[in-house]
């Protein structure tokens, strides 16, 4: 079978992000970069159905030149190929983004290449959308199923589970079809020296989509109200002891 994921170049989910002064776009300049983490699953995951099924895997990204360093990443886990739909480093909005995507896949049907699943993550971790994959889907007439914790491919369809309030759902879809995965579907391996290496030696492949503006209008970006911390000393030495029973006393967990 063959198999496409999309992911995105993101900032280091564990950095401190900060903002430029004008407030429109995240400053980078201390930042190390990643891709989602539910991306990460979907990596995995297609790895996963090719070691077993067999066929080809390949990882597709739109954003910046420098985003090559996130489909190596995915190359070193085991992808075979990678392709970069490159722009100028400014944001595409969802809809922009998914119709860049589908014109690839299209392109892509045209050369030959088809795909059984278009694997993406549930939501990036910057801008946390959750529309590229269902606006994909949609625009190629695939069945799609979002958020799924649990897959199996079995005689040309996917049965595939996902996690609610009140259970599983499970939903069974004929490939090709479009999937969107969860944090927790799997366990990420960690690329090995030798796959990083091969990684190095591949190629990848790059087209330039036409900036387009998808409808959607940036105002401003904004940080989150940060929680704030306080620490209380509790004396010194002997002293400290009956703080503590004090302080448990009063909030009652003595």
């Amino acid at each position: 079978m063959n198999i496409l994921v999309g992911i995105k170049r993101v900032p280091a989910t564990a950095g401190q992000i900060t903002l430029t002064p004008d407030g429109q776009e995240i400053d980078t300049r201390y930042l190390g970069f990643t891709v989602s983490p539910h991306e990460e699953c979907a990596v995995e995951e297609a790895v996963r159905l090719t070691e077993k099924h067999g066929g080809s895997s390949t990882v597709l990204t739109l954003g910046p030149e420098a985003a090559i360093d996130q489909l190596r990443d995915a190359m070193a886990l085991g992808i075979e190929r990678a392709l970069l739909l490159e722009t100028d480093g400014r944001e595409w909005d969802p809809v922009a983004t998914s119709s860049a995507i589908v014109e690839a896949i299209e392109a892509e049907r045209n050369a030959g290449r088809t795909y059984d699943l278009v694997m993406f993550g549930n939501e990036s971790a910057d801008s946390a959308g959750y529309q590229v994959g269902v606006r994909v889907a949609d625009a190629l007439d695939l069945p799609c199923v979002t958020g799924i914790k649990a897959l199996e491919v079995t005689d040309g369809r996917a049965s595939v589970r996902r996690q609610t309030e009140s259970g599983w759902e499970v939903a069974d879809v004929p490939l090709p079809a479009v999937l969107t995965v969860k944090e927790g579907i799997n366990l990420p391996r960690y690329p090995s020296l030798p796959g990083r290496l091969k990684a190095k030696k591949k190629d990848i492949e790059g087209i330039k989509p036409a900036w387009r503006d998808g409808g959607l209008e940036k105002l401003r970006l904004k940080l989150p109200v940060q929680a704030g911390h306080s620490v209380e000393i509790l004396g010194k030495d002997g002293d400290a002891g009956t703080q503590v029973v004090e302080l448990l006393q009063r909030l009652r967990l003595f």
